[in-house]
């Protein structure tokens, strides 16, 4: 007897994503539409938050929801059958769009606090090493394949799905924390992920031979 595989496992946010597509699906709105629109979402959040102050707190709930529509439109293209390469690429574009306008953002609005100028320099270390590992990430999906580099969901979570704590932790008042964690975080990881790219690399030419 063989044994059926488990279900995939799906993130929160994805879940939600799924249930709001079940309406968005019987309109005209496209996937790609979606997409340009989470960038306009996405560069409204970065402004609020390069204002500093209270506007922070509104940039960062913006920033939620441009997040959050990361995943509507791959459901909405999986859901009305219209899924393809420009599409799937135009998503990570759009993302990494998203997230280094937030880290500048972020380290504009900061300057002049207990960081001084750091902050804007902390922002940009953050958007470039997040910027290098949504293209690694792309890149390595033409490599070794998109199964490989798929992440892994624990506990109802991605790993992409740690920016949500930008929200709470700004309202909270410790985004200055944040983003010099950020900026130093983000390049370290990327070394992780340059490694972790070289390893199955390796391991998709050994399994060739």
């Amino acid at each position: 007897m063989v044994e059926e595989s488990p279900p995939p496992r799906i993130a929160f946010d994805q879940r939600i994503a799924k249930f709001v597509v079940k309406g968005l699906a019987r309109t005209p709105v496209s996937p790609n539409a979606v997409t340009a629109f989470s960038i306009v979402v996405g560069l409204c959040a970065a402004w609020l938050f390069s204002q500093g102050g209270v506007w922070a707190y509104y940039g960062a709930g913006v920033f939620v929801i441009a997040v959050w529509m990361d995943h509507v439109d791959g459901e909405l293209a999986r859901t009305i059958g219209k899924t393809s390469e420009f599409g799937h690429y135009f998503d990570h574009a759009a993302a990494m769009t998203n997230y280094v306008a937030m880290f500048l953002g972020a380290g504009i609005g900061l300057q002049g606090g207990d960081l001084g100028e750091w902050p804007i320099y902390l922002g940009i270390a953050a958007g470039v090493g997040v910027a290098s590992i949504m293209t690694l990430r792309m890149y390595a999906e033409t490599k070794v394949g998109r199964a490989s580099m798929k992440q892994t969901v624990r506990a109802g979570f991605e790993i992409e799905d740690t920016l949500y704590v930008i929200a709470p932790l700004t309202w909270v008042g410790v985004l200055e924390e944040f983003i010099l964690m950020a900026g130093i975080g983000a390049p370290v990881f990327l070394m992780f992920v340059i490694w972790d790219f070289v390893r199955k690399s390796k391991s998709a030419g050994m399994g060739d031979q």
